[in-house]
């Protein structure tokens, strides 16, 4: 008789955890976004980060709005980010797990190396509306991460007067 009540009382505290790890939460996705790129021909290049933002929408409706992340800000050299390397750069909850749109903005400290020498890499519109993608993406459950792929290959371009520009190409991988 002891036994099968110690059987009741395990199956019920099972049962119990089996519910609660089961049940949904609809406190939001935690949504974390990552970069990483492509090997290239220079140095290094550094971007420098300052603000990692999500627009969303809301499934019910169609409400959208912007919410900052928590961004790991500073200048990142996107050639120490290749060959499987990537960085977490923010992390946030958003209120529904649908992503529209992901902004980068960037800071005025963007810097490319070439044959051992720095010269400044100018963004157009980087820091005042920020480097924009597309994203359009259902998330999976209460956890996501969403990898960007910042190709320096493609981004980098050298003017007649031999200044670098940054025009970005960002994919989600």
């Amino acid at each position: 008789m002891k036994q099968i009540g110690l059987f009741l009382i395990l199956a019920t505290v099972v049962a119990g955890f089996v519910m609660i790890s089961c049940s949904k939460d609809n406190s939001g996705t935690t949504l974390r976004v990552r970069m990483t790129d492509a090997p290239v021909a220079f140095d290094e290049v550094n971007v420098d980060i300052d603000q990692v933002m999500v627009k969303y929408r809301e499934e019910t409706d169609s409400t959208q709005g912007w919410i900052n992340l928590d961004t790991h800000a500073g200048i990142y050299d996107l050639l120490g980010l290749t060959n499987g390397v990537d960085t977490l750069l923010a992390v946030g909850v958003i209120p529904t797990n649908v992503v529209k749109e992901i902004r980068f903005v960037l800071g005025a400290d963007n810097s490319i190396v070439v044959a051992g020498v720095q010269y400044p890499l100018s963004v157009p519109s980087g820091s005042e509306s920020g480097l924009k993608i597309k994203v359009n993406k259902q998330l999976n459950g209460s956890l996501d991460s969403l990898l960007i792929d910042f190709d320096a290959a493609l981004s980098i371009h050298q003017t007649g007067t031999g200044e670098y520009q940054l025009r970005p190409v960002l994919k989600i991988k």
